[in-house]
């Protein structure tokens, strides 16, 4: 889904985005542009010799300074198409012919055109034409006319096309290094620049649209990538900035006057000289109006003369954008995303949603120094796209899951615990971290008296109804002093204070004896209605007892059970039946007595024998609150 994002309009202007921030990134860690390059600008300034455009007898005067101090190529960004009255056209071919006799290679502009003037279509001489070319060429960028260079200056100077196609936000970003006029390929003015420069003429340039345009060079043959539409992909570096240092710069002006005070006065002028021997010169303008001008990759308006330097500078230094394969980054980060996730499955939410972050981190600074130290331009927003979806469907689905369980997990304990306590362990506590672990806390033990006759002698519809209601009293009770519910063990209770949640022994004791007396009530009220009802009533009994016990998960691996063991649960379960023999109603151990006598009303009992206990256990009746203040007793129903 995310690659079929990627190809829509929306992201692939947000992937230039990201490249271009790139771009202004590696700024920081670029070396000097290439010193084989300078340019001259014609600027908007009252101290331009003239205002623009210039008589062409002062190109033709500069071309002959140019070529006297012994510059390798003169190229210029201009459309010199209308040949013009006077001598200036004229002096300024002748000019072109002796500096290429000279050894100084002269390069003019043109551009492609729809041909809709009323002369008509112009086209280019087949001779200027590529001639050994691969691939469709109807695929190319191009139109069907050209603007040229007036005739005579097409027969002593190479032109090439300045064409310069932005993107939807006005970048510039692609180039076409080729250029199609009706059925056939031309150079672009950098391309045409670089061959001149290196002494390539075109017989010798075999273009593969889709692949690359190559060329013999000094150093081995040079093949620059284009696309099928014969574009490249500029490796825009080089800006008029303070960032980074880019090409000499002179004015129009400054070049013109400094290079006659040299050359033709012997009086250089005060300042620096120019120093364009043996280099490129490329000559453009930046005229109010009239600028060849635009925002680029590094700035909101920059000289288009210096697209052009920046692809010169790229051809020359072999400096060009490398691009992986798409398979290759999308189905590695897919891979990667899922050989991240399936040992992760199994860990924490926190460890996978950590490697899901750290992953994004690290692909992203690989992306980033890949571009500024190895020119790869990998692609960052349609697959960091993908590999978050894949983490937000892997991860969310497991919040789910989880936040179902935990659904589930309430649903359970909700018959168990009170909700305020079920909402502190929720908080607090997973399920894994309730571990087994000792802890002092206090049991109860309930039990019916004489469930079995009465069992026996009842329809089991009026039993199952009547001890239902029992039970749901007997467990609001427990939940609204804070107890856990245990378990039903046929119709009796057992619950537990301090299993989970404590604040402390004497307190969970305290809660526990206000639940039991609570029982009692609840079930003289219970009584009272059943007896009107014509109903039978039920008698119970209760044993409390403090102790330290095993608190967790117990059980196989297919049966798990939440409960607590030790000596003081099975003496909590004798206490409640010891009600049976001593005609008690709630009767508690020493260790809850000695907790809270100071808050209830007890009976002692004494010391009685205790099946399990070598020795007598002390035991005491509870039978009230301790009156304080407004407090009313509560009176526990007795055995008889």
């Amino acid at each position: 889904m995310a690659w079929a994002l990627a190809q829509t309009e929306l992201l692939q202007g947000a992937a230039w985005r990201v490249n271009d921030a790139q771009v202004r990134w590696r700024t920081l860690f670029q070396h000097q542009g290439d010193p084989r390059i300078a340019i001259s600008l014609f600027e908007d300034s009252t101290e331009e010799l003239v205002s623009w455009p210039p008589d062409r007898e002062y190109h033709a005067t500069l071309l002959g300074l140019l070529a006297a101090d012994g510059t390798a190529v003169v190229a210029w960004d201009v459309i010199l198409d209308a040949q013009r009255e006077g001598e200036g056209d004229e002096r300024l071919v002748a000019t072109a012919g002796a500096a290429r006799e000279a050894g100084t290679g002269v390069v003019v502009g043109a551009v492609s055109d729809p041909g809709t003037g009323a002369g008509g279509p112009t086209l280019p001489d087949p001779a200027d034409a590529f001639h050994h070319v691969e691939g469709d060429v109807s695929a190319a960028y191009g139109d069907v006319s050209a603007l040229l260079p007036f005739p005579a200056l097409r027969s002593a100077a190479r032109f090439g096309f300045v064409d310069a196609p932005r993107s939807g936000d006005g970048v510039i970003r692609q180039i076409p290094l080729v250029v199609r006029i009706g059925d056939r390929l031309y150079p672009s003015f950098a391309l045409q620049t670089v061959l001149a420069y290196l002494h390539v003429t075109l017989d010798q340039v075999t273009v593969k649209l889709g692949e690359a345009v190559s060329f013999p060079t000094p150093k081995g043959v040079c093949s620059v990538p284009i696309d099928r539409e014969g574009k490249y992909l500029i490796n825009y570096r080089y800006e008029h900035d303070d960032l980074t240092p880019d090409y000499a710069t002179y004015t129009y002006r400054e070049l013109l006057l400094k290079l006659k005070a040299k050359l033709m006065d012997g009086k250089p002028l005060p300042g620096r000289e120019p120093q364009v021997e043996g280099k490129i010169l490329l000559v453009g303008q930046t005229v109010t109006g009239k600028a060849d001008a635009g925002p680029s990759q590094r700035s909101s308006y920059t000289p288009l003369v210096l697209v052009h330097a920046n692809v010169i500078d790229n051809i020359l230094n072999r400096d060009f954008i490398r691009r992986p394969p798409g398979w290759v980054v999308w189905g590695g980060l897919l891979l990667l995303g899922y050989a991240g996730l399936t040992p992760a499955i199994a860990r924490t939410l926190r460890l996978q949603l950590s490697f899901g972050v750290l992953v994004i981190v690290a692909y992203a600074s690989v992306v980033i120094w890949g571009f500024v130290y190895g020119n790869w331009w990998v692609p960052v927003v349609g697959p960091m796209m993908g590999y978050g979806l894949l983490q937000f469907v892997v991860i969310g689905g497991r919040v789910l899951r989880e936040q179902k369980a935990k659904d589930q997990l309430k649903q359970m304990f909700n018959s168990y615990l009170s909700p305020e306590l079920l909402k502190k362990i929720l908080r607090g506590k997973s399920l894994a971290e309730v571990s087994s672990e000792r802890k002092p806390v206090t049991i109860l033990f309930s039990d019916l008296r004489d469930f079995t006759s009465w069992s026996e002698q009842t329809k089991e519809e009026t039993l199952i109804a009547q001890l239902n209601e029992y039970l749901a009293a007997m467990v609001e009770c427990i939940h609204a002093h804070g107890g856990t519910l245990h378990k039903f063990i046929g119709d009796a209770v057992m619950a537990v204070w301090g299993d989970l949640v404590s604040e402390g022994p004497a307190t969970d004791a305290q809660r526990a004896c206000e639940a039991a007396l609570a029982m009692q009530e609840r079930l003289n009220v219970l009584n009272e209605r059943w007896a009107a009802a014509g109903e039978h009533t039920l008698r119970m009994g209760i044993g409390l007892n403090h102790g330290v016990v095993l608190v967790g998960n117990i059980g196989s691996p297919r049966r798990m059970e939440f409960t607590v063991i030790g000596d003081a649960v099975n003496l909590a379960s004798r206490l409640e039946s010891l009600n049976k023999e001593l005609k008690t109603g709630v009767l508690v151990g020493g260790a809850v007595y000695e907790l809270v006598r100071d808050h209830f009303e007890f009976r002692e009992c004494g010391a009685v024998p205790v099946k399990g206990k070598r020795e007598p256990v002390p035991v005491f009746e509870l039978c009230a609150l301790k009156l304080t203040g407004s407090s009313a007793s509560r009176t526990p129903v007795a055995e008889s």
